[in-house]
């Protein structure tokens, strides 16, 4: 069998330079692969023909503790790890893959699966009340899930810049196990030993993936790609291959043991219009979701284009009912002693701000998120039996910020 503990969660981006990174702070990883296949029958006939394949569909989902570092959406959104700001454009066409490399109760590695070419589809933030430890959700979409076993159990991926050649450059990928493995024969597909490349440009800030012979060739006696295509100095070449053994002297996963375990409850705030901060909240929900465009084509049966058409943000606010300070807000008539709160005529272009600390004396800022030009959804009352009157209020938007400063 194997322990959670014993599942090393990395993840690799698809375009980019950034470095491939363990999955820090999990706690489930949930996924659902539909194959998609439908049966073939005809008049005339009793039972089936065949089986019409087609493509799969993936669902993968994440959940993770909030500890307050972008890491994950910088890969999410392949941008640099370091890059202190994203918004909901950089999650359109951007790519991850990840995989988990598993070792059984008697500590022999078993094997890696491996989900390529991930989508994210949504994502929510969730505060469940005053003491709550606040967690993520990431849903993630895509085609295949793959598992190497054997003398193919490990995934390696290798990232090497181009210096810059005009066509045809040789990139030397593994060295026999003194540092990286050789690759293993595809056994689906004879004569291949890599099971992705793929090329960024510099230039374009784009990223292509390779195909066989028309985009690359490998020689496995020499261990060495050749790209067909140009490449340009500070190209980066991504390899994907799977092997016997792992990268020499490189864990599958490094324990992060500089961040916090977890942001709780007690070491955020939340900000309406940036200058009033919102008390006595008991809960908030955040929910982003993307409407993806993802197209196949005609004599192909893979994904060709990815993108978002549409952004949709839920963000409810639950709270006992002790003063209207948010409908003030939301009126736009915060600090105003205003007598009439009329929810017709609430404001459409509402700034919320959800700032998190790694200690509850707020003295050190991790992250925030920030959702603008919200407007008001619904409101909720409740007033039950032998208890305090709750208060909900819903606001919706398209438009977000996750971001490293504070500014």
């Amino acid at each position: 069998m194997i322990h959670a503990s014993n599942y090393k969660p990395r993840c690799y981006p698809f375009n980019g330079t950034a470095v491939s990174t363990e999955l820090d702070r999990i706690q489930d990883i949930k996924g659902s692969l539909t194959l998609n296949r439908e049966k073939i029958k005809e008049v005339g006939r009793d039972g089936i023909v065949d089986w019409r394949k087609r493509v799969p569909t993936l669902k993968l989902s994440l959940s993770q503790l909030e500890y307050g570092s972008m890491e994950l959406f910088n890969q999410l959104a392949n941008s640099a790890l370091n890059d202190a700001s994203l918004s909901e454009t950089d999650f359109k066409t951007s790519m991850i893959d990840i995989c988990g490399y598993k070792t059984d109760d008697n500590g022999t590695f078993l094997g890696t699966v491996w989900y390529p070419n991930l989508r994210t589809e949504s994502f929510s933030v969730s505060i469940g009340d005053p003491e709550a430890m606040i967690q993520r959700t990431i849903n993630l979409t895509g085609e295949d899930e793959i598992t190497l076993l054997n003398d193919q159990k490990y995934l390696i991926v290798k990232n090497m810049v181009a210096v810059g050649a005009a066509s045809n450059e040789a990139f030397i990928i593994s060295d026999s196990g003194t540092s990286y493995p050789d690759p293993v024969e595809d056994e689906d597909n004879s004569g291949q030993y890599l099971h992705k490349v793929v090329q960024y440009d510099l230039s374009l800030t784009t990223a292509t993936e390779l195909e066989y012979t028309t985009g690359y060739t490998y020689d496995p006696a020499l261990k060495t790609v050749t790209i067909v295509g140009a490449t340009e100095a500070g190209d980066v070449l991504k390899f994907y291959w799977a092997a016997a053994t792992y990268i020499t002297g490189i864990p599958t996963f490094t324990n992060n043991d500089v961040s916090p375990a977890v942001i709780s409850a007690d070491s955020c705030d939340i900000w309406l219009e940036t200058s009033t901060r919102v008390y006595k909240l008991q809960s908030v929900n955040i929910d982003v979701g993307f409407t993806r465009t993802d197209y196949k084509e005609i004599g192909n049966s893979e994904i060709v284009q990815r993108g978002v058409k549409d952004t949709v943000i839920t963000i409810t606010l639950g709270r006992i009912l002790e003063d209207y300070t948010i409908e003030e807000i939301l009126r736009d008539k915060a600090g105003l002693a205003y007598g009439k709160i009329d929810p017709r005529l609430f404001a459409d272009d509402i700034k919320l701000e959800v700032k998190l600390y790694t200690d509850k004396e707020k003295e050190t800022f991790a992250m925030k998120y920030v959702f603008t030009d919200l407007s008001p959804a619904s409101l909720d009352a409740g007033t039950p039996v032998d208890d305090y009157v709750t208060r909900g209020n819903t606001l919706e938007g398209e438009s977000f910020l996750i971001k490293s400063v504070d500014n």
